[in-house]
């Protein structure tokens, strides 16, 4: 049985040398270490043995087992080497003289305004942050002043996951996150929070020309000591004039958002119909753009900040409908259909 076994181990190295494909190294592999292989038939055959050669052969076979493979895999490592060599060798070099394409295409709608509002909000002080898309039910609702059986978890419509996280369904669940990274900063150095965080949300929504279920928002909080509804207003107006680049005309009526107490909708005039009335604004001449207000004491304290000394507001812009008002995109279904001939007309003219 020795002999046989050493056997096995040179005739293996001999075979594996003039392999070149991986389909004949698996079925080397089969036909030596498979269940009707040559090394498996000379296991099962143990058993005849005495006891005392048992044990000896038993190792023997299992380190020429391990040397079979060990090398199968470095044949295995080689021949995937060798492939990426040859399609790589195979493929055409990049010719540097090719007259380069210059109709490359434009951005999104969406990103024109993101990037044009990220910079104007900059040039007033404010950092622009990050988030992500997934969340947890804290801090897209209970950080927020939305307690598990708070009547307005009905106006979101949320997509939950199997692990009991969820797709955000506003920008605002970045709140808590942002108040804790600077509240410090705050606190000891008397340094203003102000920032904002774009981003994706999702919401279970029948989509019609004004609605769809993933679309842009723009989050923005600013927290420090005698902060009121004048600075809301003042950066509000501030980057509306800037985006559109004219007087807006614009209104704030009572709303209710668990988060900021007291609440505001701020809606602008309709710029696809005048003011007149059309399918994107329901036909009431106004167009809703922006929920905001001053910032609940109870969110600010699940930050980890002193709302009996420090103020804020919040405000959560549509970046999707700022776009259709900037563009005069009649239907939002528009901005998430990939269709080139749409978006392609798009270019940022700053």
């Amino acid at each position: 049985m020795k002999e046989k076994l050493e056997a096995i181990r040179v005739k293996a190295q001999q075979e594996l040398a003039s392999i070149t494909e991986q389909a004949q190294l698996e079925n080397f592999r089969v036909a030596v270490l498979g269940k009707k292989g040559e090394l498996t038939s000379i296991l099962k055959a143990m058993g005849s043995l005495s006891a005392e050669e048992r044990p000896v052969m038993g190792q023997l076979a299992n380190e020429v087992r391990a040397f079979i493979e060990e090398k199968i895999q470095e044949k295995s490592n080689q021949l995937k080497e060798f492939e990426l060599k040859r399609e790589i060798e195979s493929t055409p070099l990049f010719d540097i003289s090719v007259p380069a394409n210059l109709n490359c295409g434009s951005y999104h709608p969406i990103t024109l305004v993101q990037r044009q509002c990220e910079a104007i909000f900059k040039s007033m002080g404010f950092t622009v942050e990050d988030y992500g898309e997934i969340v947890t039910d804290y801090e897209c609702f209970e950080s927020l002043n939305i307690p598990k059986d708070h009547p307005a978890r009905d106006m979101q419509d949320t997509y939950y996951l199997e692990n009991g996280q969820l797709l955000k369904t506003q920008t605002s669940a970045a709140q808590n996150a942002i108040y804790k990274k600077y509240k410090d900063a705050l606190v000891n150095d008397g340094v203003p929070i102000k920032a904002i965080f774009p981003g994706r949300c999702f919401r279970n929504e029948a989509t019609d020309a004004c609605h769809e279920n993933t679309f842009f928002q723009m989050e923005g909080v600013m927290v420090d000591r005698d902060i009121s509804i004048s600075n809301l207003i003042y950066f509000m107006k501030t980057m509306l004039s800037e985006v559109f680049r004219k007087d807006i005309k614009v209104r704030l009526r009572p709303g209710f958002f668990p988060f900021v107490e007291p609440g505001f909708e701020l809606d602008i005039s309709c710029l696809i119909c005048g003011g007149e009335g059309c399918p994107s604004c329901k036909h009431s001449g106004w167009l809703e753009l922006c929920p905001c207000g001053m910032i609940h004491p109870q969110v600010l304290k699940e930050g980890g900040i002193d709302p009996e000394k420090y103020t804020g507001f919040a405000f959560g812009l549509g970046l999707t409908r700022l776009a259709m008002m900037k563009y005069g995109i009649k239907d939002i279904r528009d901005l998430n259909s990939g269709s080139l001939k749409s978006l392609s007309q798009f270019t940022d003219d700053e």
